[in-house]
């Protein structure tokens, strides 16, 4: 059998050795978990919809939980990047070419895929099922802060979905706004301010929680959009401040 061998750590400490199969397994089953972790909270946070629950009430009273923990508790507009959605689908090759149901991970894609789209549908549903003549502002392209990577962004989906419907878009990201003009060209507006888009709007749409991002000045919102909705695809506004000046807001899972 070959090992990975590395005895000790930097500290002095023995750490695991393992064989190459299970070092390899042990790398997608990480990323499978921590995956299947937003996902369920994803899919909590369509309930919580449904029942008028509030997901991060929840998030919180599971993650005050010892046995489960706080992390990977978000819900949010799905998952992108090159880790995740590579290791998952890795993970389920590997286990199809030896006849073996990943049942839950193969659920955590799916699941991963259909939240991608629940952005653009509650646009689409908040305007009456179609978006001829409405302008809607993306604040966030990058599939998470702190990158200019868009490789399976929920944004590229938010984008085709609402183009789709007939909208016409104007987005912001500090980083990513290269890499979205090479892929999607002329499909999105790309301004280099975060209120200039958002400026003649009829509803801005967050899909990255950029730092800059999460804490805007919603009497400015206020005052350049046409339409004051906001939608928080990573529940970082505040809703009773989003209210309070004005603002239809819909968050992800909040009532």
């Amino acid at each position: 059998m070959t090992e990975l061998y590395q005895p000790f750590t930097r500290t002095g400490a023995p750490i695991m050795v393992m064989d190459c199969a299970s070092a390899e397994l042990c790398k997608y089953a990480a990323n499978a978990m921590l995956a299947t972790r937003i996902s369920f909270m994803n899919e909590l946070a369509r309930l919580c919809d449904a029942v008028g629950g509030d997901i991060e009430a929840v998030r919180k009273g599971i993650g005050s939980d010892p046995r489960i923990g706080a992390k990977f508790l978000f819900p949010g507009a799905g998952f992108g990047g090159s880790c995740f959605p590579k290791d998952l689908r890795a993970l389920l090759h590997t286990a199809r070419a030896h006849d073996v149901a990943l049942e839950v991970v193969d659920a955590a894609e799916r699941a991963n895929e259909r939240q991608k789209h629940v952005l653009g549908d509650r646009v689409i549903r908040h305007f009456g099922g179609g978006l001829t003549g409405k302008r809607i502002a993306i604040w966030g392209l990058a599939f998470k802060p702190e990158t200019d990577d868009i490789r399976e962004s929920p944004a590229l989906t938010l984008i085709a979905d609402l183009r789709a419907a007939g909208a016409s878009l104007v987005g912001y990201d500090p980083a990513a706004m290269a890499n979205i003009a090479a892929q999607v060209g002329g499909a999105i507006e790309l301004v280099r301010d975060a209120y200039a888009a958002a400026t003649g709007s009829d509803g801005l749409v967050l899909v990255t929680e950029w730092h800059e991002l999460r804490e805007p000045d919603l009497a400015r919102l206020r005052a350049v959009m046409r339409t004051p909705v906001l939608f928080d695809g990573r529940n970082v506004w505040s809703p009773a401040d989003s209210r309070k000046a004005g603002f239809t807001y819909y968050g992800i899972g909040r009532p």
